[in-house]
């Protein structure tokens, strides 16, 4: 499980992805965009990966789409061409947010347009102080709803603090992003990728089974309404606790020692 066009490793359960093309801040190629697409499903097969952490090489996150490899060639395409590549790029968002692992965004510099949205879709955010998120496809004459921001941004800051972001494509500073719940924890510079890799590794000592119905709950609850969300998570939990990891943490307790959680997600 080797990609080509950016890094992986996996070490304590927890698989980290590195985008690494740092001379151009981690801009996507097309080749990029479709190996990630492809990559994404491959970390919930697998039962070693327990939690993930997407991060960039130096200065950058990630500055998204590269304007010499992708945009120039947009505009020689046709319109069959452009819905061909704005569909990949919307597969990866929805392959990403089906990772049914907790997964970190490390975000060490700039985070705009595709890479800003990465950056959204993980399930949270480790945010540098010098980073900088935006979703800047206004500026380039594009619609601010790109890759799915349009419905996960306003979940994560509310309706109107996301419409404002949309509309005017301004950059968003890490103390901001913090305060309006977009980055979940600010640190020093040259600390993020520890940070969110000590987070990943807690994450992945916990319990697999149980972190994947709660990454399930937090999608599926969105569209219903209270009586039906209820009644969901009873079901969810009578089916962990039929997992093994529930009596593995009660006879942990019991003895007052750490549960070594070693179900399967």
């Amino acid at each position: 499980m080797k990609p080509q066009s950016f890094g992986y490793s996996l070490d304590a359960g927890v698989g980290t992805i590195t985008f690494s093309r740092p001379r151009t801040l981690n801009s996507l190629t097309f080749e990029v965009y479709a190996e990630l697409r492809d990559f994404l499903p491959k970390l919930t097969a697998s039962e070693e990966v327990r939690a993930v952490v997407i991060t960039g090489e130096g200065k950058g996150f990630c500055s998204g789409g590269d304007r010499e490899a992708i945009i120039a060639e947009l505009f020689a395409r046709d319109m069959a061409g452009i819905l061909e590549f704005t569909r990949m790029t919307g597969a990866l968002i929805r392959n990403l947010r089906r990772v049914r692992r907790p997964v970190i965004a490390a975000v060490n510099g700039v985070a705009v347009g595709a890479g800003a949205v990465i950056a959204l879709a993980c399930d949270l955010r480790v945010v540098a102080r010098s980073a900088r998120f935006g979703f800047v496809f206004p500026q380039v004459g594009l619609c601010g709803a790109d890759m799915g921001a349009a419905y996960l941004l306003p979940r994560v800051v509310g309706l109107g603090r996301a419409s404002e972001i949309l509309f005017t494509g301004e950059l968003v500073g890490a103390e901001e992003a913090h305060r309006i719940g977009l980055a979940n924890r600010v640190v020093d510079d040259g600390a993020v990728l520890e940070e969110a890799t000590a987070l990943a590794r807690k994450l992945a000592a916990g319990p697999a089974f149980a972190h994947a119905m709660t990454k399930q709950m937090i999608e599926d609850e969105h569209t219903m309404g209270l009586d039906d969300a209820i009644e969901s998570e009873a079901q969810a939990q009578a089916i962990c606790m039929m997992h093994p990891d529930f009596k593995t943490a009660y006879e942990a307790n019991v003895r007052k020692e750490q549960p070594r959680f070693r179900g399967a997600p």
